[in-house]
C-alpha cells in the first residue's frame, strides 16, 4: 500500500493560487471583468484588493453602542425615580 506521491507545492504567486472557482463563476466574472476593461487575472486582484481595505476600514471604525430595544428602554425609563 504505497501512497500517492504529493503534488509539488506552488509559489504564492502563481495562479493556480486564485481562489477555486466553477465554471459558472468563472464566467460570470469574465463576463464583469470584460464589461470594466480588465483581464480576469486583474479583475480578480482588484476584487481582492477591495476586499481586503474593506476589511482594515472595517477594523478601524469603532464599533457604535448597539440602541437599546423599546422594552428595555421601557424598563429603564420604568426604573428612574420621578
Amino acid at each position: 500500500m504505497a501512497k500517492p506521491p504529493k503534488p509539488p507545492a506552488t509559489p504564492a504567486a502563481a495562479p493556480e493560487a486564485a481562489p477555486k472557482m466553477t465554471e459558472g463563476q468563472r464566467a460570470y466574472e469574465t463576463k464583469r471583468a470584460a464589461k470594466a476593461g480588465k483581464t480576469l487575472d486583474q479583475w480578480l486582484k482588484l476584487k481582492t484588493k477591495e476586499r481586503e481595505a474593506l476589511l482594515a476600514a472595517s477594523k478601524a471604525a469603532p464599533a457604535t453602542p448597539a440602541k437599546q430595544g423599546f422594552f428595555a428602554r421601557l424598563m429603564e425609563k420604568a426604573t428612574k425615580p420621578l
